[in-house]
């Protein structure tokens, strides 16, 4: 409108400043009209997340205008939609519920939140910014499995079901002395207390508790990897607080050790479910680590930390057969005292790569390096087994069941 009121000539000119004369008495009128700031963010989470696990976060706006939109600054711990709608309620105010997902360890303060929303007459649009909000959530270790009580279940119909009938007189730990009738092994005879007795007694066994189990978590740079959307170490510690909960409830002694390119933190083993708390809150304050592992000071230093034969869990990744060298030969080292599990986690993704046909050149040559990291792995695992070393391989989904089934089986055929 200005520039054909410029264009019609001098009558008309006086006219072209009209079109925002009005354009800013609308603005200001729609300013006035649409002066109403919504008051702060009320965000109601739990306190607690556990990592891996996806949660709804609900926000609340007071005084919200129709329209509202917001951004929330998500910390580095929480991932989740960069931009959501508010839907207004019946009491004034104007609710949010947000899926997010926790992927870090740690405590996470949402610190800023951006609200939108148009003027009334959508001349404007006011984009305020919320700081200091206050809310503040903790990632912690997965223990969903202990809480379920599946883990308990399996334990004790392994150890004290089934398995009680058939450890009696099979184990190595004695149980209690019972007169002696035909049918029995004669080697069970106690001939001293029998002779004591003047009648035949027996020697009643049973499987040996209070074994020392140590969870040692590699946590260098190689265990920062991504797998399944949570870095190894974060699947390894929930298949660590799995497996130091079944020993617990199996009645053996649970201690912890973490390493990267030295020691970092030892706990002996003890008993009970304090020892579980323990660990748990240990492993809700290990940090992400940047270094390389040092394999050897590690290990070396957890067998001079372990006198006593142990069963001693590794969580730990490598490379290739070149990088993995070392942590043969100093595994091989430990194994001849102790009797040794190596957890590894497999990549889904790697797999599916192999499985998948290649269309060109490009995944072709992935395809290639995927199989030859494939096979370096094998060849890795297989050297250990020959050490003779527990190998549990297997996807994230799968390495806590597969752990405790490897930890009854060795407790079934008293290995320790």
């Amino acid at each position: 409108m200005s520039v054909l009121a410029v264009a019609g000539g001098d009558g008309a000119r006086s006219l072209a400043a009209l079109p925002w004369i009005l354009l800013a008495a609308l603005a200001v009128l729609d300013l006035l009209l649409s002066f109403r700031r919504p008051k702060g963010a009320l965000f109601d989470l739990p306190p607690e997340i556990f990592v891996g696990e996806t949660v709804h976060l609900r926000i609340g706006i007071e005084q919200a205008p129709p329209g509202l939109r917001a951004r929330l600054e998500w910390p580095q711990g929480i991932v989740g939609d960069p931009e959501f709608l508010f839907a207004t309620n019946e009491d004034a105010m104007a609710y949010a519920s947000v899926s997010c997902r926790a992927v870090r360890r740690g405590v996470w303060n949402f610190d800023r939140i951006w609200l939108m929303w148009p003027s009334h007459l959508g001349l404007l649009e006011f984009v305020p910014r919320h700081a200091d909000i206050g809310a503040e959530v903790r990632v912690v270790p997965n223990i969903r499995q202990v809480q379920s009580g599946e883990i308990t279940t399996t334990v004790q119909s392994s150890l004290y079901g089934v398995k009680e009938n058939r450890a009696i007189g099979e184990g190595s730990e004695f149980h209690q002395l019972r007169d002696f009738v035909q049918g029995m092994d004669i080697k069970t005879i106690d001939w001293k207390r029998s002779a004591r007795r003047r009648s035949l007694v027996a020697k009643e066994l049973r499987a040996e508790r209070n074994h020392h189990v140590i969870l040692a978590l590699d946590n260098g740079y190689l265990m920062r990897e991504e797998i399944a959307g949570l870095p190894k170490i974060d699947h390894a510690v929930t298949a660590a607080l799995a497996t130091a909960w079944a020993a617990t409830i199996g009645g053996d002694l649970v201690g912890y050790y973490s390493y990267d390119v030295r020691p970092r933190s030892f706990s002996a083993p003890s008993a009970g479910r304090n020892a579980f708390a323990r660990m748990r809150n240990w492993t809700a304050g290990l940090s992400y680590v940047s270094r390389e592992t040092n394999h050897t000071l590690a290990l070396t230093e957890l067998n001079a930390r372990t006198p006593k034969r142990s069963l001693i869990i590794i969580f730990t990744d490598f490379i290739d057969t070149t990088s993995a060298e070392l942590l043969i030969e100093n595994i091989g080292i430990l194994a001849k005292r102790h009797l040794l599990i190596f957890v590894a986690i497999r990549d889904p993704d790697l797999e599916e790569l192999v499985e998948k046909a290649p269309g060109d050149l490009d995944e072709t040559a992935e395809l290639v390096a995927a199989n030859q990291s494939i096979s370096e792995r094998r060849l890795v695992l297989e050297r250990l087994a020959r050490k003779g070393v527990t190998i549990v391989d297997a996807k994230p989904n799968m390495v806590s069941a597969r752990l405790i089934s490897a930890y009854l089986e060795i407790k079934a055929r008293e290995l320790i």
